[in-house]
């Protein structure tokens, strides 16, 4: 990798994949993203400190940051008051000092430092499994020290406010394994993880989630990839950040859910009344601008994820989509083309799991249930996109031009046959076993035009008596 330039086919606004390959300047450009990040919190700290009103709840100031610290207990005593909002100051001011710190770290490695780390702790190869788990490990080991944190505080440090006393207070974490992690199978209640209504089970979950972060960050950094994980997983900078889009977007969602409904961890004090609420002057509450936020982070993350495992698939198929460029392969018997299309395992499966492949049916079956399903959509276009859709007579026509594009089809079906197989010839080349036959494709003809039909008699009935099923619907 040693001399390595950026990518200068990838455009300036594509940012850091112009750097994938040259690790020195991928770590300043992630030095400089978490100082951009804790300059973020470190400012809108101070500003909603600068415009906070101690005489007015915090729910409704539409406030971000100060409810996160209130939670902690940091600067706020009985029912929620704020009695000391100096502590929200330094905190600001910590954030902006780290954030320059950070920063400087990032110009420097960004234009001064080596432009790939041939060795330690930063360097890598994306195909090199055994790094990449490595750098897995460490995160994870990180992740669990940041639960321990929050340990920390609750026990040792002040502890944290606790709605059902309205005060803050130390916790002791409850550490029963089988209480805590039957919260994910939906013991405590239907709202799963979001059903908690004390800080003991918060904190002690804190307690194990730490664990396992801890655990497997050991784990991942002793031990090589499994022969599952090779075999499966895509091992490209681009695939890694695809995984970790659709690991964001799960959270998201996640948090989006629990300060919907949770007022333990979330409490109405600091973040207004549970579920998405605006009041009629407008103001929307804070647990509301979470809420909404998270889920539409959630919804750019998952197509991000979407998008980056496209591409993966696509290089792996041979397209390189950034270019337009393809590398078409050809099956040598078939002539098929393979892309990433119709080759993905989603397509494979929906494929297979369709009628007309599915294993295990009869050709008249098959038959029946192609015909059923284009019938029964065959006659809504008739019947209200016909030019006797604005007449009393619409469903009828539409009933009658669905059969007899059915009948139509039917005839082709057979002509097909026809041609297919000539003097009885089977024709397994090209279709499934089950159709390569003169009689089995003459069974799925018949049982085609039959179901179609019949689809189309099943959604005329359906159309006819809509307004007996609204009555019955509306309890009438």
């Amino acid at each position: 990798m040693t001399g390595m330039t950026a990518n200068t086919s990838v455009p300036w606004w594509s940012g850091n994949a112009r750097l994938t390959e040259l690790s020195g300047r991928l770590l300043g450009a992630h030095v400089a993203h978490a100082g951009l990040i804790v300059l973020w919190a470190g400012v809108m700290t101070l500003f909603e400190l600068s415009n906070f009103d101690t005489t007015r709840s915090m729910s409704d100031q539409g406030l971000i940051l100060l409810p996160h610290l209130a939670t902690l207990g940091i600067g706020v005593g009985a029912k929620g008051q704020v009695v000391e909002t100096y502590p929200y100051f330094v905190i600001g001011i910590v954030h902006l000092i780290s954030s320059a710190v950070l920063g400087a770290g990032g110009i420097y490695h960004s234009l001064r430092g080596q432009t790939v780390l041939d060795n330690g702790w930063f360097s890598y190869d994306w195909a090199d499994g055994r790094k990449m788990t490595s750098i897995l490990g460490i995160h994870l080991m990180l992740l669990g020290g940041g639960a321990w944190l929050l340990v920390a505080k609750a026990m040792f440090w002040g502890g944290l406010y606790d709605p059902q006393v309205s005060d803050v207070r130390l916790i002791d974490p409850n550490l029963n394994v089988a209480h805590i992690f039957s919260y994910l199978v939906g013991a405590q209640g239907g709202a799963g993880l979001a059903a908690v209504n004390n800080l003991e089970d918060v904190v002690g979950g804190h307690v194990w989630v730490g664990l396992l972060c801890v655990g497997g960050g050991i784990w991942h950094l002793t031990s090589a990839p499994t022969g599952w994980a090779k075999r499966s997983l895509f091992w490209t900078g681009e695939a890694y950040l695809s995984y970790s889009l659709a690991a964001l977007s799960y959270m998201g969602f996640l948090a989006a859910y629990f300060v919907t409904v949770n007022t333990t961890v979330y409490p109405e004090v600091f973040y207004g009344a549970a579920g998405l609420s605006t009041r009629d002057d407008l103001v929307v509450s804070t647990r509301t601008w979470l809420a909404i936020s998270h889920f539409v982070l959630a919804v750019l993350f998952l197509a991000g994820h979407i998008w980056h495992a496209l591409q993966v698939r696509a290089a792996a198929a041979g397209f390189d989509l950034r270019q337009g460029q393809q590398v078409v392969q050809i099956n040598s018997i078939n002539n098929d083309l393979q892309t990433p299309v119709n080759t993905s395992d989603l397509t494979l499966t929906l494929v297979k799991n369709l009628p007309f492949y599915r294993s295990g049916l009869a050709p008249l079956s098959r038959g029946l249930e192609i015909g059923m399903a284009h019938g029964y959509f065959l006659l809504g276009p008739f019947a209200k996109l016909g030019p006797l859709r604005n007449s009393d007579t619409a469903n009828l026509v539409g009933l009658l031009s669905a059969s007899g594009l059915v009948v139509i089809l039917s005839v082709c079906l057979s002509l097909y046959g026809t041609v297919s197989f000539p003097q009885g010839k089977t024709n397994a080349g090209v279709l499934p076993a089950g159709l390569a036959n003169p009689k089995d494709w003459s069974q799925f003809t018949a049982g085609w035009t039959i179901g179609g039909v019949g689809g189309a008699i099943f959604a005329y009935f359906l159309l006819a008596n809509s307004g007996l099923f609204a009555q019955i619907a509306a309890g009438g």
